[in-house]
């Protein structure tokens, strides 16, 4: 899993979530509440929200407003999450039944202390066959 966390607010703005995005590398914000996980927000996720044009010189004040809109708008609630100890199993499981790409992992009191994706999974399992 990477340790490297980047949130936001749910009440933060889809721009602030845009900037994140394109200065990063990272697919994945996870959205916190009074240092809880209640939500996530994917790359994809803002791109089904924001206008195509939005970087563009055609971008209406319309398209820029949506830019306007918050986190708790469009993230995704109910979070499917595991705890440090879990098996990767358990992980590969949700990946192959569910319809996500990362699994925020979660201490006792669902704070957030890394992210899995399915990529790390692949890492691991070159690492073992070596």
């Amino acid at each position: 899993m990477s340790k490297t966390i980047v949130s936001v607010g749910m009440d933060d703005t889809l721009k602030d979530v845009k900037n994140i995005f394109d200065e990063h590398k990272f697919h994945h914000l996870l959205v916190i509440e009074k240092k809880k996980l209640c939500g996530i927000i994917s790359d994809r996720d803002l791109f089904k929200a924001i206008p195509p044009n939005i970087d563009s010189i055609s971008a209406t004040a319309k398209d820029l407003a949506a830019l306007n809109k918050r986190v708790h708008q469009i993230m995704t609630r109910n979070v499917i999450s595991l705890k440090a100890d879990a098996m990767i199993k358990d992980a590969v499981n949700i990946f192959n039944n569910n319809d996500i790409s990362c699994i925020p992992i979660v201490d006792d009191l669902d704070q957030p202390i890394g992210i899995l994706s399915w990529r790390d999974i692949m890492k691991a399992m070159q690492g073992i066959e070596k």
